[in-house]
């Protein structure tokens, strides 16, 4: 059985008796916010220790690319 993590336990004390539709939209947003920011910082720090270019991103898109059209 998964049991739930930190974060869903505080929110579940938190908001244990129900917020209104908007509040939980801005909560959605604060959230969906705070991830993108801090998937956003991996990404960067991975990108300086490899000292990656933009180039490498066109490259990387048009593997992908080439991969879908592929037989």
């Amino acid at each position: 059985m998964n049991s739930m993590s930190n974060l869903q336990l505080e929110l579940l004390r938190i908001y244990g008796n129900g917020v209104s539709e908007e509040n939980l939209r801005e909560i959605k947003t604060i959230l969906a916010k705070y991830f993108a920011d801090k998937a956003t910082e991996a990404m960067d720090e991975v990108w300086e220790e490899k000292n990656l270019t933009e180039q490498d991103m066109i490259d990387w898109t048009n593997e992908h690319n080439r991969a879908e059209n592929r037989p």
